[in-house]
């Protein structure tokens, strides 16, 4: 939980600069939802170039996936994460209750403590197999990677710069 920092200038076009401070929360929860996210009991915000994402998902791999996944969308320079483990409570007003504790409690806060995952951030010339040769030692690791970042990632040999990944444990 907490914030966590991306390249503005970088990621997938999901809106123009028109948009930049329309309602444009429908295109950011549908793009997080094609990554592979449970999106049934998530929120989310945009102002200024933050993504404040609120709800509940299911998993920790879903919470680092719906992080990753709105950070890396160009115009978008900050994620706020204020995503809770586990199924809502039935009683709506707890659901409210609990939501705000969080966001309270994590704004401001650095985002990957408790995270199963590091993250990195993708650099001009870097591919897969040269970041699994960086992190894991062998180049040949770099499914590991892919893996972790499916479907935001389509094609192992299409990254580019400033987009952050997940990084699994070996």
């Amino acid at each position: 939980m907490g914030f966590f920092d991306f390249v503005k200038q970088a990621g997938s076009g999901l809106f123009g600069s028109d948009e930049a401070e329309a309602d444009v929360t429908l295109p950011i929860i549908k793009h997080i939802e094609k990554a592979g996210v449970d999106i049934s009991n998530l929120k989310t915000k945009l102002a200024q170039g933050v993504v404040t994402l609120t709800g509940y998902v299911p998993n920790q791999e879903q919470k680092e996936k719906a992080v990753l996944t709105a950070g890396n969308i160009q115009g978008v320079a900050r994620v706020q994460d204020n995503l809770i483990l586990g199924a809502p409570p039935a009683d709506p007003v707890e659901v409210e209750k609990a939501e705000a504790e969080v966001a309270a409690a994590e704004a401001d806060k650095p985002g990957e403590d408790g995270w199963e995952s590091n993250t990195y951030t993708v650099k001009s010339g870097d591919t897969l197999g040269k970041i699994a040769k960086e992190i894991y030692g062998n180049a040949m690791d770099y499914p590991k990677i892919f893996e972790a970042n499916r479907p935001m990632l389509s094609d192992p040999d299409k990254i580019y710069p400033g987009q952050v990944l997940r990084i699994p444990p070996k």
